[in-house]
């Protein structure tokens, strides 16, 4: 079965469309990278390093210093698939994040997002 294409887009490609999805609904851009730093572990000069070095999505997350135990609360539908029914690993991983900025998005507060 062919790998899906996503895993070797830039994530630098697709963070900007993060950013606007949440600043088209008067979220902001920090609130994107505490997310993303939340779920991967990464500092905030090491999200930006990412971002600058083009990284594709299997590199992203195949250097996230420490992925978020917590992750495993995200639930829901995202594409209209349920992210705890992924199988692949990695786009497991990817759908996590698609949905916590979707909750961004849909305006949940940032406790709930992060499962604090």
């Amino acid at each position: 079965m062919p790998e899906h294409k996503i895993f070797s887009m830039p994530f630098a490609r697709v963070y900007p469309m993060y950013v606007q999805k949440a600043e088209r609904k008067n979220r902001s851009r920090a609130e994107v990278d505490e997310i993303i730093c939340w779920l991967t572990g990464y500092s905030q000069d090491e999200l930006q390093a990412q971002v600058d070095q083009e990284n594709d999505f299997r590199t992203f997350f195949a250097q996230a210093p420490d992925f978020n135990p917590d992750s495993e609360l995200i639930k829901g539908v995202v594409c209209g698939v349920r992210v705890e029914d992924v199988e692949d690993p990695l786009m497991q991983k990817i759908r996590y994040l698609d949905k916590l900025i979707d909750e961004l998005a849909k305006g949940k507060v940032m406790e709930k997002i992060l499962r604090e």
